[in-house]
């Protein structure tokens, strides 16, 4: 059974950087695209970054040019980048993989605010 546990949140201004991590257990980590997810106060969980196996990966307009999404294959952890963030960037981060998605993590939370 996979499961996934992301750290790496907190408080961070506007204008500022933050890197999220997503640790995934189980042995087929490699063979699935991944995904950072994020649900604002009020709000449904929305796509912020997807990574295929290979490295190309994908995202929304709303955080294109400012998040980076990565992954290590050898330590089976996935990563996003966040930089120039924006008040409306604050919500819960969560990560998946993709398809067959696993049951969720606690997801860390940030807060962008001055």
């Amino acid at each position: 059974q996979v499961q996934l546990v992301e750290s790496g949140g907190g408080l961070v201004q506007p204008g500022g950087s933050l890197r999220l991590s997503c640790a995934a257990s189980g042995s087929i980590f490699r063979a699935y695209a991944m995904e950072w997810y994020r649900q604002a106060p009020g709000k449904q969980r929305e796509l912020g970054a997807h990574i295929i196996s290979g490295g190309r990966a994908n995202y929304p307009d709303s955080v294109k040019g400012r998040f980076t999404i990565s992954r290590d294959s050898a330590k089976r952890t996935v990563y996003l980048q966040m930089s120039s963030l924006k008040p409306e960037d604050t919500a819960v981060y969560y990560c998946n993989r993709y398809p067959s998605a696993v049951p969720w993590g606690q997801g860390p939370q940030v807060p962008v605010s001055s």
